[in-house]
C-alpha cells in the first residue's frame, strides 16, 4: 500500500493548535513564512512518498550486512540517502552560520515524521547526523566545527553516537573507554562500543563517531567522562578523507526489526580522536545530542504509527469478511472501527505532542526565555515515552486489524511492530524517561507541570461554550493530574515517585492528548470533533487508573520479593 504523508494534519496543528505562529513571529525564525512552511511540507511529503516509502520493505527483506569488513546497505538505500542529502533535509535546523538552513525544529520534526513513516531504517541515519551537528555547534572548537559540520550538513559524511559498552548501558558512568593523550593535541581511543546505529555504510565518504571516553585523570562516574570526535578516515590537510583510523566494525547485530539500519559492535584500537568540549565535560555535550535524539525518537514512534494506521486502514477497506453492512468490508464491523479509530486518535495526539515539544525548543532558542526552556525540558521525556508507546500500540493493533494475515510477513503489517519496538528502548528507556520526569523535571516544585496544566484548564474553560461535556472531562482530568503532581512533589523519598513514574507519565500524555483533541474540535471541523469525542469519552478515562497507581508509592511494590515473582 502506498504511503500518503498527512500534510493536512501537520498544517492544521501548526496553524491552530501548537503555537507555531509564535515561532514564525520571532526575528530568529522570520524565514519560516507560511509559504516557506507549505513548500517544505509539500516537498518532504513528495520525497517520502515517492522515494523513501518504496525502500521500506526492501530494507526489511534484505538487511544491511558485513562483507569483508565493509557494511553493505539494503537495496536502494544509497539513492534514498542521496535524495535526503541533496534535498537539504539533514541540515534544516542547523544555523545558517555553519551552512544550515536555520529553520525551526518544528519543521524538522514534521519532516522527520514523514520520513520515519516512509522508511524508519533509513531515516535513522540523518537523525543521528542532525544530533551530532547540534552537539558540535554547541560544544566543539571552531576548527572541528569548520571541518566537520559542512560535510555533515551536505550528507557527504554522516554522524554517530557511541555511548554503550557491554557493561555500561543505561549506567553510562560505568564505561571503560580510555582516551590517552598523544602529545600532539589528539588522543588515542581504546574500547569496544555496542549498539552503534549506522556505524558504517557504503554511500558516504566518511563516518564521524562521537565517542564517550575517560581521560587518565578522569574520576569515576559520569563526571570523569569526556567526548571525542573519532572519524573513520582521518581528514588530510585539505579536509578530505585520508588515512584509515584504527577502528573497525566487528559485527552487526541480528535484530528483531530495523533490518535496514546497521547496528554495530565497534572496536577502537588506539584510534585517533579530537576532544569535543571541555575535559571531563563529555556528558553535557552528549546530552545536547541525546535531547535532540529523544525528540527525534518520539517522532519515529509517531511516524511508524502513521504508517501502520494507513496500512491497516487500506486492508480494512478492502477485506470482505462476515456480514457487514454498507461496503461489506471489515471496516464496517464495530470492533474493527474501534481499533482503527483508536489508532487514528492516538497517532494524532502523539503527533501534536511532538510538535508542541518542538515549538518549545524553538521558542527557547529564539528568545532564551527560561520558561520556554523549562517547558521544552518537561515535554521531552513525555514525548519520547508516550509517543513511542503509541507507536508500539498502534502497530500492534494494526496487526490485529489484519487478523491472521497480520501474523504473516507477506502483508508487511508485522514490520511496523518489529521496527518501532526499539524506540521505547534506545536514547534512554521509557522507564528512565519517566524517572527523569518525576525526579529531575519536578525539581522546580512542579512549576513547569503546573503551567502546562493551567494552559489545559484555560483551554477547557474556553471550550465549554461549544463543547461543554468534552470540556468538563478535560478540565477534571487536568485537576486530577494536578493533585497527583502535588503528591509526587511532596515525596522526599524518590522511590515513592519512581514506583509510579511510568503510569504518571502516561497519564500526563493522555491528558495532553485530550487537550489537543478538544482544541481541534473547537475549530469546528466535524471530522476532528468526532475524533475528539471518541478520544475524550473512551480513551481519556484511562488516566484515572494510571494516577491511582502513581499515588500508591513504593512500599507495597518493594514488599514483593524476588522469590514472590519466581515460578
Amino acid at each position: 500500500m502506498p504511503y500518503r504523508a498527512p500534510v493536512s494534519d501537520f498544517q492544521f496543528l501548526m496553524d491552530h493548535i501548537v503555537g507555531f505562529d509564535q515561532v514564525a513571529a520571532t526575528d530568529h525564525f522570520a524565514d519560516a513564512t507560511p509559504d516557506m512552511t507549505q513548500a517544505i511540507l509539500t516537498e518532504a511529503a513528495k520525497m517520502s512518498e515517492e522515494i523513501l516509502a518504496p525502500l521500506n520493505r526492501a530494507g526489511d527483506l534484505h538487511p544491511a550486512h558485513l562483507e569483508n569488513g565493509i557494511v553493505r546497505t539494503s537495496p536502494g538505500f544509497a539513492d534514498g540517502y542521496n535524495a535526503i542529502a541533496e534535498g537539504g533535509w539533514i541540515g534544516m535546523s542547523a544555523s545558517q552560520e555553519v551552512g544550515g538552513l536555520g529553520l525551526p525544529m518544528t519543521l524538522t520534526t514534521a519532516v522527520n515524521d514523514m520520513m520515519a513513516s516512509a522508511c524508519l531504517s533509513l531515516q535513522l541515519s540523518p537523525l543521528m547526523t542532525q544530533g551530532q551537528i547540534e552537539a558540535l555547534e554547541h560544544h566543539a572548537s571552531n576548527a572541528i566545527k569548520d571541518l566537520y559540520i559542512p560535510k555533515l550538513i551536505s550528507g557527504e559524511w554522516n554522524g554517530t553516537m557511541n555511548l554503550t559498552e557491554p557493561q555500561a548501558g543505561s549506567d553510562v558512568g560505568a564505561l571503560r573507554t580510555k582516551a590517552e593523550p598523544n602529545g600532539d593535541g589528539t588522543y588515542a581511543i581504546t574500547c569496544q562500543k555496542i549498539y552503534i546505529s549506522w556505524a558504517d555504510n557504503d554511500f558516504t565518504e566518511n563516518v564521524c563517531h562521537l565517542v564517550l571516553a575517560r581521560l587518565p585523570d578522569g574520576v569515576p562516574g559520569t563526571k570523569g567522562i569526556s567526548l571525542f570526535m573519532v572519524p573513520k578516515l582521518i581528514p588530510d590537510a585539505d579536509g578530505n578523507p585520508g588515512a584509515k583510523n584504527d577502528l573497525r566494525v566487528v559485527s552487526l547485530e541480528h535484530k528483531m526489526g530495523l533490518h535496514g539500519s546497521p547496528t554495530a559492535v565497534m572496536e577502537y584500537a588506539g584510534a585517533k580522536g579530537w576532544l569535543v568540549g571541555k575535559e571531563h565535560g563529555g556528558m553535557a555535550a552528549m546530552f545536547t545530542m541525546m535531547n535532540n535524539a529523544r525528540l527525534g525518537v518520539a517522532v519515529q514512534g509517531v511516524g511508524v504509527a502513521e504508517g501502520a494506521l494507513q496500512h491497516a486502514l487500506a486492508y480494512a477497506n478492502d477485506r470482505k469478511q462476515g456480514k457487514a453492512p454498507g461496503t461489506g468490508a471489515i471496516i464496517e464491523h464495530a470492533d474493527v472501527r474501534r481499533m482503527l479509530t483508536t489508532m487514528k486518535a492516538d497517532t494524532y495526539a502523539a503527533r501534536a505532542i511532538t510538535l508542541m515539544n518542538a515549538v518549545a525548543i524553538d521558542m527557547a532558542h529564539a528568545t532564551g526565555d527560561d520558561g520556554w526552556q523549562a517547558r521544552a525540558a518537561f515535554l521531552t521525556p513525555i514525548g519520547k515515552a508516550f509517543c513511542t508507546d503509541v507507536g508500539c500500540e498502534v502497530s500492534a493493533t494494526g496487526i490485529q486489524v489484519h487478523g491472521g494475515m497480520g501474523f504473516v510477513e507477506e502483508t508487511g503489517a508485522a514490520q511496523y511492530a518489529r521496527d518501532v519496538r526499539v524506540t521505547t528502548i534506545y536514547e534512554g528507556t521509557n522507564g528512565i524517561q519517566a524517572m527523569d520526569l518525576v525526579a529531575r523535571k519536578l525539581m522546580d516544585g512542579g512549576e513547569a507541570a503546573f503551567r502546562i496544566l493551567e494552559e489545559i484548564e484555560q483551554g477547557a474553560e474556553a471550550a465549554k461554550a461549544t463543547h461543554p461535556e468534552l470540556a468538563e472531562a478535560v478540565w477534571q482530568s487536568a485537576e486530577s493530574l494536578r493533585e497527583t503532581t502535588e503528591w509526587l512533589v511532596a515525596q522526599d523519598d524518590l522511590n515513592h515517585r519512581f514506583a509510579g513514574a511510568v503510569p504518571y507519565l502516561r497519564a500526563f500524555g493522555r491528558v495532553l492528548g485530550a487537550h489537543v483533541h478538544l482544541a481541534s474540535a473547537v475549530k469546528d471541523d466535524a471530522t476532528r470533533a468526532r475524533l475528539a469525542t471518541f478520544y475524550i469519552k473512551r480513551m481519556l478515562p484511562e488516566h484515572l487508573g494510571l494516577l491511582a497507581h502513581a499515588r500508591e508509592g513504593a512500599d507495597d511494590l518493594m514488599a514483593i520479593s524476588a522469590e514472590d515473582l519466581a515460578a
